[in-house]
């Protein structure tokens, strides 16, 4: 059982982006939904809290109120296997939001996500760091990360 899992306050939109973010990736699901009962913040019968998995990852989507948002200092990290999968995550989760710099993205709920091949951080680990560098630089100049200009760059094929 996981110890430690993410909360995400909206403001009620809790239930509609737990199923947009279930929709996103694959071998996820709903898992429970709580609904805020009389005397509390929310009117009876409002959904309060949806828990939720994401590839196993467990998450809860909680409906507060407007007084708390969320910020890029806080993203997820989506870790993607080949250019396939970031050009799908990328244009899913970037539909009707804000596209960053450097595979960073804001999604339409103001959730900030970084949507990253593997093998850009392989080529951070593997020591060269003058590779590294090229990559890294390249990387820079990009919205959307291209794995076959990072891998140019890091190999030296091309000039960054």
């Amino acid at each position: 059982m996981q110890n430690i899992s993410p909360c995400l306050w909206f403001d009620g939109q809790a239930e509609e982006a737990a199923s947009f973010y279930v929709s996103v990736f694959k071998n996820s699901r709903i898992v429970a939904t709580t609904y805020y009962q009389e005397g509390l913040p929310l009117p009876a019968g409002t959904v309060m809290t949806v828990l939720f998995l994401l590839d196993g990852q467990e998450f809860v989507a909680l409906n507060g109120t407007p007084s708390l948002l969320f910020s890029p200092a806080i993203s997820f990290v989506a870790h993607c296997n080949d250019q396939a999968e970031v050009d799908e995550l990328w244009q899913k989760l970037s539909k009707e939001g804000v596209e960053g710099q450097c595979g960073w993205l804001t999604d339409k709920y103001g959730v900030s996500w970084q949507v990253v091949p593997r093998t850009l951080l392989e080529m951070f680990r593997k020591g060269d760091s003058a590779a590294a560098q090229r990559a890294l630089k390249a990387m820079l100049g990009m919205n959307k990360l291209d794995l076959a200009t990072l891998q140019r760059a890091y190999d030296n094929s091309e000039i960054t």
